[in-house]
């Protein structure tokens, strides 16, 4: 499977898909090895490019605040969401730092924050609300056809948040987080008491392939972000909707056709510390490792992905960005820092001057690339 910066020599649809002439590559963008969204001191929002270490190469400006964004798999092409429940993504040419489409939500719906390419880069899929109705979608938009709204698909669920497709496959994992919303409640939840979160797994053309629940004790455990390891492990963070006088785990591991989810918790005076809400999560470059951050506990575990077992915390006010790094993680934070994360140490990736660390504040995820 090519990497995202591999050259688009040989694949014509990829170059018809971005708009982009052939021969360009994520090298032309300045080989950014990280996308992530921030609030800058006027209180304006941007998306930025970082290089391995986490230093600034670009900044694209973003008409509200971001969430995460969508990597075409060739060629240097972002797709930007808006935060839910917002109805903007901005396609992103991140070699010229242009503005090239700009998605609307349709009539009825808005973007749940996280969508995925095609594996041949040829179709964008987007997670929305279809809130009149209280459903779940899949937008489906032709990207070489200037993003035109192709239709919509059943996401399987209530609220789907994160979506990614599995490696090597045109087949979609989303997390349906079971939390039912309507913009002119804003962000509250309106049916606690009947929530029911789970795993689906889509086929392209939109049929279940599989559904995996949480056993009925943790229904009110939300599986709200995703990472998928290159031999199609799926890693869950879930946000707890319950009493925080006991915390669940708030991380499982599944595969398709695997069983059910295997839950990876640790002590409870660790759990409490989460606050029972995990933010993002991440496997490790070498998939020996998945981790999670908790910003509202200031809190980043890191767990053995085969044995389960806890193997280091890191303790950072707001850390909630965390992607694979030689050796770790990078984690990011609402101070504006950047930090590498590995198994036994951790240090500033690099340490960045006071007033460039303080002149934005990290947004929920850091994209790798």
């Amino acid at each position: 499977m090519p990497t995202r910066r591999t050259l688009v020599t040989t694949a014509a649809v990829a170059g018809l898909a971005t708009g982009l002439a052939p021969g360009l590559s994520w090298a032309e963008a300045g080989a950014p090895g990280y996308l992530s969204a921030a609030r800058l001191t006027d209180g304006s929002y941007a998306l930025f490019g970082l290089d391995r270490d986490g230093r600034d190469l670009f900044r694209i400006p973003l008409p509200a605040r971001g969430h995460a964004a969508a990597v075409h798999p060739t060629a240097p092409l972002a797709v930007a969401f808006a935060r839910r429940p917002g109805t903007f993504a901005l396609v992103i040419d991140c070699a010229t730092g242009r503005e090239r489409h700009r998605l609307t939500a349709p009539a009825g719906r808005h973007f749940g924050g996280h969508g995925c390419f095609s594996r041949d880069g040829t179709r964008l899929y987007t997670t929305e609300n279809a809130y009149e109705i209280g459903e779940g979608r899949i937008g489906i938009w032709s990207a070489v056809e200037g993003y035109r709204r192709l239709g919509e698909m059943p996401s399987g669920g209530i609220g789907p948040h994160e979506m990614l497709r599995l490696p090597g496959r045109d087949t979609l994992v989303v997390a349906n987080g079971g939390i039912l919303t309507h913009p002119d409640s804003g962000r509250a939840k309106l049916n606690l008491p009947t929530m029911a979160p789970n795993l689906t797994y889509l086929s392209a053309a939109g049929t279940v392939l599989e559904q995996v629940a949480l056993p009925s004790l943790y229904r009110m455990n939300s599986i709200r972000h995703l990472a998928v390891r290159q031999d199609g492990l799926v890693a869950c963070a879930m946000q707890w909707q319950g009493t925080l006088t006991t915390i669940p785990p708030l991380v499982a591991l599944h595969r398709l056709g695997g069983g059910p989810a295997r839950l990876l918790g640790t002590e409870q005076v660790e759990q409490r510390a989460t606050r029972g809400y995990a933010g993002s999560i991440a496997f490790s470059a070498d998939g020996a490792m998945v981790a999670i951050t908790a910003p509202r506990g200031g809190r980043m575990h890191v767990f053995d992905a085969e044995r389960g077992r806890l193997l280091r915390r890191f303790e950072r006010a707001d850390v909630c960005g965390v992607a694979p790094a030689p050796g770790g993680f990078l984690a990011t934070d609402g101070g504006g820092q950047v930090t590498l994360v590995s198994r036994d140490a951790t240090a500033p990736q690099p340490a960045p001057a006071a007033a460039l660390a303080a002149s934005r504040a990290w947004d929920n995820h850091l994209i790798a690339l």
